[in-house]
């Protein structure tokens, strides 16, 4: 037993903070002389690394713990990369490969960190480029001056990281989700929590979880959560309710992009706890100024309308190619009418047209320009339009766009414009819409807005719509033109929809009940109801030449004239 128990006495422990091997029945008051010693910069026992052996150097056999050198705790390169001095020889070692690799990719000599360093297919592959090139600042956020200019309230509040909740508004590729990664990127450098979700795919745990999350920051760190609930309007209205004590009491900051109308889709009760940011599509000039940032970010050259070489991006034309890749300023132009103030449908499309005139120049290099200069893969306006296909015309056939257009319609048919009816129809068929809808719409306008004046107006639509369903699209668009332009010439009457207006609004307005119907208006099919004085007295009009004098209305309303009363 004595060989057992001096190798007992013997047993080393290893110290989890400086590595040093003591006497088990030392280990613990040295671990408490160890941790007020290391203080703040000393890691959590479980959270460093197990190492198969101590450094050389690390501890001093035989000496005692007062005499050791005052130093700091051991610096690992897996918690500290890149630092200078305090690392062991270890860190020394492979294990410093890490800090070298990270230092070599960091970005330099203006190039973005997303596309620095890559050929250009490499820049084309992978994500598209409207994701790769969202901007990080608001400095690089182009569009919105309205809402976001210098001065404005909004950018104010952005700028000083004093984030209100918000509702971001706005029509696809207007920069709403680009809005709230700039907010991100901006939160986090402050010291805020930046969650995003997406309505799309989150359920009602998902957005528990993290308010639950974020109560636990406010309570132990009086940290700030900000979360952000892309397409916010795909939330039905009890799943939006779980916001609302949260969003009241500022346990969370409630950022929500939706393309929706957030009057109709969004709770009343949360819209009036956030603020409405209404952007709007992204104009000609801003859509120019998105698409040049990626052509130089591309490594592009533009050719002129001259046929002069534009200035040539940062960095090198093409990697990928021997020749170099030209686009022409026209094609840029083109591209910026026709993608409609949608950002994402236009960097998405140049990406596109260059994809494939790159794939079709490595076989078939193209002359860059018409003065024998040297060869190169040019991007034409034609490149441009087979890549789009057409122009991109928003409309949702459920959503704003719908009711807006629909709405324009029927007034520019009231106020007799032919072009502005025919120019908003063609907006709705060409964006997709029933033709059956718009017919419906055409019935109603016949007796709403014309009415007595041409009493045909009515047969012409119902006519129209008719033929609609029996033809369908494409061929029954001009049938609704037709129907349109008629309307618009038409003469124009409400007499009786303001007529039947005024009987409603005496309905409404009549307090107690109702009054009767006149004995000698009432039907008699029996014996009984003739008895009890059903349609006796009453004159039947045909049977005389000359005008019958009775009275049809109540007693109460006699003499009334709805054609000549107006609405109070």
């Amino acid at each position: 037993m004595e060989p057992t128990e001096g190798a007992e006495e013997e047993r080393l422990v290893r110290c989890p903070v400086c590595l040093r091997e003591l006497p088990g029945a030392d280990i613990n008051p040295h671990l408490d002389r160890c941790l007020q010693a290391g203080g703040a910069e000393a890691e959590p026992p479980s959270k460093r690394p197990r190492l198969a052996a101590a450094p050389p150097g690390s501890q001093a056999e035989g000496q005692p713990e007062e005499a050791r050198p005052a130093a700091g705790p051991p610096v690992f390169s897996l918690f500290h990369k890149g630092r200078g001095g305090g690392q062991s020889p270890a860190a020394a070692g492979g294990r410093s490969g890490a800090g070298r690799d990270e230092a070599a990719v960091q970005p330099g000599h203006g190039c973005s960190a997303a596309l620095c360093g890559e050929s250009l297919a490499q820049k084309l592959e992978g994500k598209p480029l409207a994701e790769r090139l969202r901007p990080d600042t608001l400095g690089d956020y182009v569009g919105q001056e309205r809402v976001l200019g210098a001065q404005t309230l909004l950018r104010s509040l952005l700028e000083s990281h004093e984030i209100p909740s918000l509702i971001l508004w706005g029509p696809p590729g207007c920069g709403k989700t680009t809005l709230a990664h700039i907010i991100a990127n901006s939160s986090k450098k402050n010291g805020t929590r930046f969650v995003t979700l997406s309505a799309t795919s989150a359920k009602t745990n998902d957005v528990r979880d993290v308010i639950s999350q974020a109560q636990n920051e406010k309570r132990l760190f009086k940290r700030k959560t900000i979360l952000f609930i892309d397409e916010i309007h795909r939330f039905n209205k009890s799943q939006q309710d779980t916001f609302l004590p949260h969003v009241e009491c500022g346990t969370v900051t409630l950022i929500g992009a939706t393309t929706e109308n957030p009057s109709f889709q969004v709770n009343a009760a949360l819209l009036s706890r956030c603020r409405v940011i209404v952007l709007e599509k992204l104009s000609v000039e801003a859509m120019e100024a998105i698409l040049m940032r990626a052509v130089r970010s591309l490594g592009l050259q533009v050719l002129g309308q001259g046929n002069q070489h534009g200035t040539p991006a940062t960095g090198s034309s093409s990697k990928s190619s021997e020749f170099p890749v030209y686009i022409e300023e026209k094609a840029l132009n083109t591209l910026a009418y026709l993608c409609d103030g949608d950002a994402r449908t236009g960097l998405n499309g140049l990406q596109l047209a260059v994809q494939a005139r790159v794939a079709a120049g490595r076989t078939t290099p193209l002359s860059a320009t018409e003065g024998g200069a040297a060869d190169g893969i040019l991007v034409t306006e034609e490149h441009i339009k087979e890549g789009l296909q057409r122009s991109h015309i928003l409309y949702d056939r459920a959503g704003e766009e719908h009711y807006n257009c629909i709405s324009a319609l029927h007034k520019s048919m009231r106020g007799s414009d032919e072009n502005a009816s025919l120019y908003w129809l063609a907006r709705m068929l060409e964006g997709g819409e029933d033709p059956l809808y718009v017919a419906r719409r055409l019935v109603r306008f016949a007796s709403e807005d014309i009415g007595l004046a041409d009493p045909l107006a009515l047969t012409q639509a119902v006519a129209a719509y008719q033929g609609c369903h029996f033809i369908g699209m494409p061929e029954c668009e001009v049938i609704l033109a037709q129907c349109v332009v008629y309307f618009a010439r038409a003469p124009k009457s409400i007499e009786v929809y303001r007529a039947y207006g005024n009987v409603k609004e005496c309905l409404r307005m009549h307090t107690g009940p109702l009054p009767p119907v006149p004995l000698h208006l009432r039907n008699a099919p029996t014996r009984l109801m003739k008895n009890l004085g059903y349609g006796k007295g009453y004159k039947y009009n045909p049977m005389y030449k000359e005008p019958v004098e009775q009275d049809y209305l109540p007693e109460e309303l006699k003499g009334t004239d709805f054609f000549k009363e107006r609405k109070s």
